[in-house]
């Protein structure tokens, strides 16, 4: 078995946060594994939650050593269609991964975005922050814009903001607004507080409209802006201050 753990420095961090910030798991499933007696720090079985790691501990889960955690990074990236948000493929499709060019952390994507869906894809190292993105509890929008066939009508618009049935899943009240409408197609603006999957295309094909391109634009109160589509930047103070009250 090889030894890939680092030293922390002058750092000390509670062992589930150093497990989460290592991108092994989120801080929940972090908890699971010391409460299951899967993590040993210095050759010793820990099942303390608050145990904090001081620096030159040898911090082991599942007999894997975990190299220490990388300083979190946090970067907003605008991913174009024909990318799958992963950090590899086993079909060797384009990742968006690939798109951070000089990126030197581990990064992996927050959440996901479909193959054929472009637009905000939060990337980061920080597994904790991954987690509480992710948790319903929190339920952190995230806001759509939409090319879709036909016209929506009153009632339609009146039954996306209510909610529909996805196929035995009634989604959430969403706002919805149409900001352009001609007889072939509309364009449309939607906020959820969902992630199901593929859930805004079923959304707007449970009223009868036909999703032709999406494009997701917020998440929270993290915006797309300008951005280029296969551009990236890092997270501003104000974003990262938001983050933190998650």
């Amino acid at each position: 078995m090889s030894d890939n753990s680092r030293r922390l420095g002058d750092q000390t961090m509670r062992l589930n946060r150093y497990i989460a910030q290592a991108g092994l798991a989120s801080r929940r499933k972090a908890d699971e594994l010391i409460e299951n007696g899967n993590v040993r720090v210095n050759g010793k079985p820990v099942k303390q939650m608050g145990y904090i790691v001081q620096e030159g501990d040898r911090v082991e889960v599942n007999g894997t050593f975990v190299e220490t955690p990388e300083k979190a990074v946090y970067y907003v990236l605008n991913k174009p269609k024909g990318y799958i948000t992963s950090t590899e493929d086993e079909k060797s499709r384009p990742v968006v991964i690939n798109l951070l060019t000089d990126v030197t952390a581990r990064v992996f994507p927050v959440g996901r975005l479909d193959y054929n869906t472009s637009g905000l894809l939060l990337m980061t190292n920080d597994g904790n922050l991954a987690y509480r993105l992710s948790h319903p509890k929190h339920e952190v929008t995230k806001t759509y814009l939409a090319l879709v066939s036909g016209a929506l009508s009153r009632e339609k618009l009146a039954k996306l903001r209510k909610g529909v049935d996805i196929g035995g899943y009634i989604t959430k009240p969403a706002q919805v607004q149409i900001i352009k409408q001609g007889e072939r197609s509309s364009l449309v603006e939607i906020t959820i507080h969902e992630g199901k999957n593929r859930q805004v295309r079923k959304m707007f094909a449970a009223v009868g409209n036909k999703v032709v391109e999406l494009q997701r634009t917020a998440i929270g109160e993290i915006k797309l802006g300008r951005l280029l589509e296969g551009h990236y930047r890092k997270l501003t103070k104000v974003e990262l201050d938001y983050l933190k009250t998650l």
